[in-house]
């Protein structure tokens, strides 16, 4: 998805600032995945990257505070569909998270980032934030779905949006497993069926005809 996040009290740098920043993110990626989080110090990114060691600490305070910066780097290469129809932009999301989870060492990082949000309450609130702001960005493809007529109209887009990524999460952190294309196909059409069904509903508003009678297709091909 394509996101303007930053990390806590971060802007966008250029320059030379922006030339360090990528040394940094790309020698914490190789080091995750040449030997994973247990492993990874500030003085192995300092050394792998030859970004001295005192720069790290006064810009970053943690390596917490690096992979949590790196995982909103990296995944800002999932894009956002528009492809018309909200089956089509589920199964076309859902493939992106699971290219991107497909690599090792994206595995790796999600891992990284959310031990160490159990470590950190910085890093805990970086992580809740990263989360809070893709599901909004993502929840306006269900905003347009509802605006189409393809669901009810109290459908809550960031339920939606939540229901699709959990599959890859407990594959991922719960079950240790690899990502494997079929999962896209089936938490797509899940989250499709239950979203039509009414399923994320807030409570508050009608059913949309066009949910209900349209017969739009259970995925988009």
């Amino acid at each position: 998805m394509t996101t303007a996040h930053q990390a806590p009290g971060e802007t966008r740098p250029g320059g030379r600032t922006a030339r360090t920043r990528r040394a940094v993110l790309d020698a914490v990626f190789e080091e995750l995945g040449e030997d994973g989080f247990a492993t990874l110090t500030m003085e192995r990114v300092a050394q792998r990257s030859g970004v001295h060691l005192a720069t790290l600490y006064r810009r970053w305070r943690s390596v917490d505070k690096i992979v949590c910066e790196l995982l909103t780097d990296m995944s800002s290469g999932v894009p956002l569909p528009d492809t018309g129809t909200l089956p089509g932009d589920l199964r076309a999301l859902a493939h992106g998270i699971a290219r991107f989870y497909g690599a090792a060492r994206a595995r790796g990082l999600i891992e990284a980032v959310v031990a160490a949000a159990a470590r950190d309450p910085q890093a805990a609130t970086a992580l809740r934030d990263f989360f809070d702001e893709r599901l909004v960005l993502a929840g306006a493809m269900v905003v347009r779905a509802v605006e189409r007529g393809e669901l009810p109209e109290d459908t809550d887009p960031k339920a939606v949006m939540a229901a699709l990524g959990a599959p890859f999460y407990y594959q991922i952190l719960i079950a240790r497993r690899p990502v494997e294309p079929e999962l896209a196909e089936s938490a797509a059409l899940a989250v499709w069926a239950a979203a039509r069904a009414g399923a994320y509903g807030t409570g508050g508003g009608g059913r949309s005809g066009g949910a209900e009678d349209a017969g739009a297709p259970g995925r988009a091909d």
